[in-house]
């Protein structure tokens, strides 16, 4: 028997959860491939037995059956925006509650589907293992704080854990703009507000201008993807708000010239003095193998903008900040190489796994040696 197309996405959806994989893949002549601890495995094999133990009525997918699992699970408006625009973006349900992301697009001239398990389970920030510094900027009153790194890299859910310090321990009114909303607050000491591009209001720029009528205290901007949401957070940012937001780039200097440079070359000095009264923190974080085969651990890079660094940014340094970082621990900056170092020292990762990840592998070694230092005199006193 042939399962509807809504019966298998489901049970698709279904396997991922068991599974725990983060990401679905579903295209024409190819079996479902999930994303498990970051690697690529595929369902189905000459058996018709899957991966998750769960026999499927079919490995390899048809060109016909991801078209029809698309017009399933979408509306009429949403497949004719994925037929016009050949892409779109929406949030699914699973029937335990379980709740996804879901990227609809062409290839080879067939549809397929990225799935995000949007795992809506809080972690504190120490279960995660995230840097302390991280609690102080959840204390933060005002300013922007970018957290950044690659797609998969564990950025929105370090967010939802600021997030939820926040709700637990402030009383303040806490707005998202997401595309699609990820994680699901429920009111604690504060009042949260979630809207969904596209269902609740048209663009991030939009939301961010609006919020400014709406009372906010705190303003999660799930993605600043064009300088109209650039301006408009930074804006906020300037006007007393807390804002946190993204941006896909590897290291915490290198945001600063990101950001800057999607303006006109005109416009750059402003916003680059405006960044450096408005900035707070930028957190760059990339996950890794645990050394004990337990999954992935987050390994943060953290810049911390005090005085010195909002004029070095304000004055165009960016390799005098690098260099400040390097020195600036006191302040609660950390380089990704003292961060690898530390997890190393922590024997949660590979000494050689952490050298491949390392920027500077001179760097890396040296903050390897400090680690061993303070472990020796510790043990010398």
């Amino acid at each position: 028997m042939i399962k509807d197309a809504i019966t298998l996405f489901e049970d698709y959806l279904a396997a991922c959860v068991e599974m725990g994989a983060s990401d679905l893949h579903l295209s024409a002549h190819c079996p479902a491939t999930f994303r498990v601890n970051g690697e690529l495995v595929s369902e189905g094999g000459e058996d018709g037995e899957g991966i998750s133990g769960k026999e499927m009525d079919t490995t390899v997918l048809q060109a016909d059956q991801t078209k029809e699992i698309i017009q399933t699970i979408t509306s009429d408006k949403q497949w004719d925006v994925f037929v016009q625009q050949r892409s779109l973006d929406m949030s699914y349900s699973l029937y335990t509650g379980d709740r996804f992301r879901v990227n609809c697009y062409f290839q080879r001239g067939s549809a397929a589907l990225a799935v995000r398990w949007l795992d809506g389970t809080f972690q504190s920030m120490e279960s995660l293992r995230l840097p302390q510094q991280l609690t102080t900027i959840s204390q933060l009153k005002d300013g922007l704080v970018l957290v950044t790194g690659a797609t998969g890299s564990g950025k929105s859910t370090t967010l939802a854990s600021i997030l939820n310090r926040i709700n637990e321990t402030r009383s303040c009114h806490i707005l998202t703009i997401e595309d699609p909303i990820e994680f699901v607050y429920i009111n604690n000491k504060s009042m949260v507000h979630q809207r969904e591009l596209h269902t609740d209001v048209n663009s991030f720029a939009d939301a961010v201008r609006a919020a400014m009528r709406e009372d906010p205290d705190v303003i999660l901007v799930g993605e600043m993807r064009d300088k109209e949401t650039m301006k408009a957070a930074i804006t906020a940012a300037e006007t007393g708000h807390l804002v946190f937001s993204t941006l896909h780039t590897g290291d915490a200097v290198g945001v600063i010239d990101r950001l800057v440079g999607s303006f006109p070359g005109e416009e750059q000095d402003g916003i680059r003095q405006q960044l450096s009264m408005v900035l707070r923190s930028v957190v760059t974080q990339q996950l890794v193998p645990d050394a004990h085969n337990r999954g992935r651990l987050p390994v943060n890079e953290v810049l911390m903008v005090t005085p010195a660094i909002a004029n070095l940014i304000r004055n165009h340094r960016p390799e005098q900040i690098k260099s400040m970082m390097e020195s600036g621990r006191a302040s609660g900056m950390q380089t990704m190489e003292l961060a690898l170092a530390q997890r190393v020292h922590e024997k949660l990762l590979d000494v050689e796994v952490a050298r491949k990840l390392a920027r500077n592998e001179h760097a890396f070694n040296e903050m390897l040696r400090m680690w061993s230092q303070q472990k020796t005199n510790q043990m010398a006193v």
